[in-house]
């Protein structure tokens, strides 16, 4: 089975079913990631920190708060 066809065949499987299949994928990616030399996790986390560059770019989704930085946001009324 391909990714798209496994992502396509999420939303008709229950909630159960779902939670199966996320916990066995991360299963899967933890014991990969306990096997990797140290070098192959650098190698990693430094691809994911290239990957990640662009969603914190300005304009970008996650940048959309950025705008509130400074408020106070804790401030309730009397």
């Amino acid at each position: 089975m391909e990714t798209k066809e496994i992502l396509q065949a999420l939303p008709n499987l229950s909630i159960s079913d779902r939670l199966k299949i996320a916990e066995s994928a991360l299963q899967l990616v933890l014991q990969e990631k306990h096997s990797l030399t140290k070098d192959e996790q650098k190698r990693q986390l430094t691809l994911a920190a290239v990957t990640a560059i662009a969603d914190y770019a300005p304009g970008s989704e996650l940048d959309i708060f950025s705008d509130l930085e400074g408020e106070d946001f804790s401030d309730y009324p009397d």
